[in-house]
């Protein structure tokens, strides 16, 4: 048998009513057998389902190329899911990708070998509780530090979690798609120069630390357990607007008020309450 951490307890999850989890490793076929509501492997193709009618803001956000090999044997393409690395262009782009970051929790596909020179593979689901306070600090913290440290020119940033996920598995274990645990965002500005960015000074990675729960487990209560924390994590999750959501540099508000229009403008000084300067 491959060496690998401990399950988690029941005591660890403190019950199905309580999210206390900051990050979790689980083989994929379990993910699918006690998920079937959110993930179907059809054939080649591994389907990211809506969420049910009863709570279509909940579910998972899968952060993924597009495709993986699944216990290193079979190809399998994702739909339903999102791209690892995308583009944005405007305020309402980077609004949006910010919402669909924080309000779900993020999956991660990734195959290990856990012993050296092993050629035998399996793939795990990696999940990100975004809701939890000290994953979704570092967050919010890297992309606020980020806006605000340009000043309206194109920035990068990356969030990393290889390293916490490499730490969970004993000593000789090799992540074999470790790339396929991180994701990127990249805001195009239009910028005349963009010095900074062609620099690679306005380009910066978080590495995300946390401690992660092992959910593998073959008992049946502990199955049933797991089940309904995985449906209690994935719940539709509801919050007020905050000021560090809306927040920019000087120089950007000046840029977003010089060229979007009044209304657009309006809705921008409401969520401040500041003193409108048109």
């Amino acid at each position: 048998m491959d060496p690998f951490p401990s399950p988690t307890s029941s005591g660890e999850l403190r019950g199905p009513r309580t999210c206390d989890c900051e990050l979790a490793l689980l083989p994929l076929r379990q993910l699918l057998l006690l998920q079937p509501d959110c993930f179907q492997l059809r054939g080649d193709r591994l389907a990211v389902l809506r969420p049910p009618r009863h709570q279509p803001a909940g579910g998972f956000t899968v952060l993924s190329d597009g495709a993986l090999h699944h216990d290193g044997q079979r190809h399998c393409r994702l739909t339903g899911h999102l791209k690892r690395d995308v583009e944005l262009t405007s305020h309402r782009d980077y609004k949006d990708f910010r919402e669909t970051i924080l309000s779900r929790p993020l999956v991660f596909f990734t195959n290990v070998r856990t012993k050296n020179y092993s050629s035998k593979e399996k793939t795990y689901a990696f999940i990100v509780n975004t809701r939890h306070p000290k994953i979704r600090r570092q967050i919010e913290h890297g992309m606020n530090t980020i806006i605000s440290s340009v000043f309206g020119e194109s920035y990068k940033l990356r969030f990393d979690f290889q390293e916490v996920v490499k730490s969970f598995f004993p000593p000789g274990s090799h992540l074999v798609t470790g790339e396929d645990l991180s994701f990127s965002y990249e805001f195009k500005s239009d910028a005349l120069f963009d010095f900074f960015y062609w620099f690679g000074i306005s380009k910066n990675t978080v590495a995300v630390t946390g401690k992660v729960l092992n959910l593998s487990n073959t008992s049946a209560e502990k199955k049933e357990i797991i089940t309904m924390f995985l449906e209690k994590m994935s719940e539709p999750y509801v919050r007020l607007n905050s000021f560090s959501d809306r927040k920019f540099s000087v120089a950007s508000r000046g840029r977003l008020i010089s060229y979007k229009t009044k209304s657009y403008c309006y809705c921008f000084l409401i969520y401040y309450n500041s003193t409108p300067i048109i």
